[in-house]
């Protein structure tokens, strides 16, 4: 955004705010634009969002470089034999495209196909198309970038309460932000505003747990500065603290969990000395922490892709949730919580513990382990680190189609190199995208798609307690010229592979122009008629109902059904957030203020009490701790190493952290970078020092996956022994000539496919063993 359009937008008064959200990470804050032609020329906060309330940190602001950037795609694109690309059109792409899904169809099975995406950041509502063109074509498997983050996390708590819970950070006494840094990476709501709040309170404390002395580390009342990748022993070592002083809430124990003796007795035999020496954090240090927590009221704890992506990453999950569970921290204000959804995206319900070790097979409806290495499937999630092996083989039930939606996963998935392997092993790939990504170049198509500020669009991030909030983007701008939502390419999909003829919509087009009740009604019959239809509903939907709605709405019409859930699954809630109209049902009424509202909608109001129905625990209501598999590991920690360095490979590398100006890679520009523009390699004095390195120095850094050069920055904030680079470099981007370069290091050139968790196969993006070499 230039300072000159920025000026002007400031003196001319005559031009409209126009109300949207941010699009860079899953707070979604609500934000107000003005805009000149295509541009954005001034950006705040909106006050009058439910939930932000004019809350948005600096990156918001510079939301134009995403929406007027030079990589954006224009035309469908065709891989050429010799591996460069030629524009086609429209009609040409989209008939090629279903010719070739209806053939891997028809020779090797639907459950050939996988899709990776599907929704990127702020971009999950066009993902409902594309999921459920290719589910009506057979597709059983897929994965997101959720399946190298939560789906450890997901594991456990199908496992505890089958349920997906949150912190309520805001109201608790004790914050533990648990390899988490939320003053750069946000997260919840208010992020920045809510730390300063707990940081000022004497009766509130802030624990940050991070090898790194982070902001949120100087802001915290208790720091533990763990050695990387030893997280496990330090939360280990607390519970062990807890229970030798009797800092357990045995009342809620006694009414609420089952299993806990066998987990107690797993407890009392943690070696906490040892284990504080392998952390590095002082007894005395231990000891306060765990004090701190143990006579506090509510205690609420954040993870994060620190320890997400790192040794031990789902025992961690089980461990901290261990934590505020034997202290009694649920379904009380300030303590952890389930929530409501409307459309979510990630189900820890769904991990069905009977359901494990069911292996996958044509036609079946939820696969439990991949076809080709049997990869435990979580959350209905193929774990990133196995999809290269899914295709890089000559087993008979190998992938032979790959489709990437609003995804870059040869850029962001570990070992990008198997990745662009296994996008050319691929018997056919297509990617929908607004650019030209890591990506798309290995794809046999790419399909231009317009941008998230050019078409309705809403993210299925609604993780919050007890008011769950839901907000629909109205698009800013007209579609880029050459490009279509993923609504419309779907649908055009669909019709192009005969998934269903057009024609017979004819009684839904005439009933939607009557108004919802009579949609619902000649939908819902129209459906059960034709059950096979049922997979392509959402299609179904915005070609029927969505020419009927306000203009630039029509692939919002997916949320009608998914509106109609909500209602049926939570009516009393939903009444009491006040959504009721006496002239219609309540699942239209919801779906009508969706659309009306441009300061997002509280779809459900819920009481503390509730809490416990929005688990699958039963009328018993207790949390079921013993998890063998987990406490086995759990009491085997003193056995695991305490660091995976070498001689060839001493120091622990980062690959991926969170700095003032990076975010997710539809930031593809980059000039919105106001320092860090090469996005140096942090490292401590003391390993500068061996290394004979100063500032501004380049360096090679190794791994077993690759080599990568950068220039250092020297950070006393920075363990001794840990590196660090940043995410969302090392993208292609074309100059003024069109020539493209990469600034900056892609970090998962340098992560490895084995370096992963035992149980979700998370990989270790934080821990990877490395070693430099000075320029």
């Amino acid at each position: 955004m230039s300072e000159k359009l920025a000026e002007h937008a400031e003196l001319d008064e005559t031009v409209e705010w126009q109300k949207t959200a941010c699009i860079l990470c899953e707070s979604n804050c609500g934000i107000e634009v003005r805009t000149e032609g295509t541009r954005f020329v001034r950006i705040r906060g909106n006050k009058d969002h439910v939930e932000s309330a004019g809350y948005t940190c600096e990156k918001a602001l510079r939301l134009d470089h995403y929406q007027n950037n030079r990589a954006r795609l224009t035309s469908p694109m065709r891989r050429r034999a010799d591996g460069t690309y030629e524009e086609i059109d429209w009609e040409t792409a989209i008939r090629e495209v279903a010719e070739k899904l209806v053939h891997i169809r028809d020779t090797h099975g639907g459950d050939k196909i996988f899709r990776y995406g599907g929704g990127g950041q702020g971009n999950h509502l066009n993902g409902v198309y594309g999921g459920s063109v290719l589910s009506a074509l057979g597709m059983l498997y897929k994965s997101t970038a959720i399946a190298q983050e939560k789906t450890g996390e997901a594991y456990v708590e199908a496992r505890l309460y089958g349920a997906h819970t949150r912190p309520e950070i805001g109201k608790t006494e004790v914050a533990i932000f648990l390899g988490k840094n939320p003053w750069m990476s946000h997260g919840f709501a208010h992020a920045r505003k809510t730390m300063q709040e707990i940081q000022k309170d004497p009766a509130r404390c802030m624990i940050v747990i991070d090898p790194k002395r982070t902001k949120s580390a100087e802001m915290a009342d208790i720091h533990l500065r763990v050695r990387p990748g030893t997280d496990a022993f330090c939360i280990a070592a607390i519970l062990g603290i807890m229970h030798r002083e009797d800092l357990f809430n045995f009342d809620f124990i006694r009414d609420h969990v089952e299993g806990a003796e066998s987990v107690l007795d797993v407890i009392r035999a943690v070696p906490v000395e040892d284990f504080a020496a392998r952390c590095g954090i002082s007894l005395e240090q231990l000891e306060m922490t765990a004090r701190r927590i143990g006579r506090a009221s509510t205690v609420a704890i954040f993870e994060d892709l620190g320890i997400e992506m790192g040794p031990n990453s789902t025992l961690i999950s089980y461990l901290h949730r261990l934590i505020w569970i034997l202290k009694g921290s649920f379904g009380i204000p300030g303590g952890n919580h389930p929530h409501s959804n409307f459309g979510g995206v990630i189900s820890s319900g769904a991990d069905s513990p009977s359901q494990k070790n069911k292996t996958s097979r044509p036609g079946s409806a939820k696969p439990r382990v991949t076809p080709v290495t049997g990869a435990r499937i979580i959350a209905g999630l193929i774990p990133c680190a196995s999809i290269p092996e899914e295709f890089l083989t000559d087993h008979p039930d190998r992938f032979r189609a790959f489709v990437v939606e609003s995804g870059n996963p040869c850029h962001s998935m570990p070992d990008s190199k198997k990745f662009r392997e296994a996008m050319r092993a691929a018997e056919f790939s297509l990617v929908i995208d607004v650019a030209m990504t890591e990506t798309a170049r290995q794809a046999d198509y790419v399909l231009p798609a317009c941008s998230q500020y050019e078409k309705a669009e809403a993210v299925f991030f609604n993780f919050h307690f007890p008011d769950n909030v839901f907000y629909l983007r109205k698009p800013l701008f007209s579609p880029l010229e050459g490009t279509l939502s993923e609504a419309e390419i779907n649908a055009r999909i669909a019709e192009a592979a005969g998934l269903y003829d057009p024609s017979d919509l004819a009684p839904l087009h005439a009933a939607a122009k009557e108004g919802l009740a009579a949609f619902g009604t000649a939908f819902m019959s129209f459906i059960a008629e034709n059950r096979h239809l049922s997979k392509v509903g959402p299609i179904i939907l915005y070609r029927t109902l969505g020419p009927t709605l306000p203009e630039g709405l029509a692939s919002a019409a997916a949320l009608w059904f998914i509106a109609h859930g909500v209602a049926n699954n939570y009516p009393v809630q939903v009444k009491r957030a006040g959504i009721d109209d006496s002239t219609l049902s309540l699942g239209d009424a919801l779906f009508t203020k969706v659309l009306e509202s441009d300061d997002g909608v509280v779809f459900t109001t819920h009481e503390y009490a509730e809490s416990w129905d929005l688990t699958r625990v039963g009328t018993d209501r207790r949390i079921r701790v013993n998890i063998p598999d987990l406490l086995a590991m759990f009491a085997e920690l003193k056995q695991q190493p305490t660091s995976y360095v070498s001689d060839d490979f001493p120091l622990v590398l980062s690959a991926g952290e969170r700095r003032s100006f990076t975010a997710n890679t539809i930031f593809r520009s980059p000039e919105w970078r106001k320092s860090d523009r090469d996005g140096a390699l942090s490292i401590s004095p003391q390993d500068a020092l061996k290394h004979g390195l100063s500032d501004g120095d380049r360096v090679r850094i190794i791994t077993k996956a690759g080599t990568a050069e950068s220039i250092v920055k020297i950070d006393d904030a920075m363990h001794e022994g840990h590196v660090s680079i940043p995410n969302g470099y090392g993208l292609e981007y074309p100059d003024e000539n069109g020539e493209h370069s990469r600034l900056g290091v892609a970090p998962n050139e340098l992560t490895h496919l084995e370096w992963r968790d035992e149980i979700a196969l998370t990989p270790w993006h934080k821990h990877v063993p490395a070693r430099l070499e000075r320029l």
